[in-house]
Order: structure tokens, then sequence, then C-alpha cells
């Protein structure tokens, strides 16, 4: 069963970089700020392509947390 996960991530990522990340919402608080990505995470390979993607976009994971149902 998914469990869902936020990830704050520094600055405002670009479409593209939103692109990155189909399975995730996106939310930015204010322009340069932070954005905010939520979502269902499936299994933990599922969590380790997501960390994978933020690494290779040369993102700022500022604060991951598991989210209540």
């Amino acid at each position: 069963m998914p469990v869902r996960y936020q990830f704050i991530i520094d600055g405002t990522l670009s479409e593209r970089a939103l692109a990155a990340f189909p399975e995730l919402t996106a939310s930015d608080r204010a322009p340069g700020d932070v954005t905010t990505l939520y979502g269902p995470v499936g299994d933990p390979v599922a969590m380790r392509s997501i960390m994978a993607r933020i690494d290779s976009l040369g993102l700022t994971l500022l604060e991951m947390r598991q989210m209540p149902d």
C-alpha cells in the first residue's frame, strides 16, 4: 500500500524539472522560496527513484516527511 510523502525542495522548480516527477503533485509557497512535492510512494524502489531524480537534477532537498493518511 502506497504511503504519502512530502518533499520540500529549495527554490522554485521549472516546468521541465516538475515533469521529472509525474507521480507527485507540486505546490509552491512563493516564487524563489521552496517547492513542495507530495504524493504516494509505493515502495522503497519508488522512493529511491524519486531521490535519484532529485539528486540528478541537482536539487536541494530541505525536508522529507511521511504524511498522515
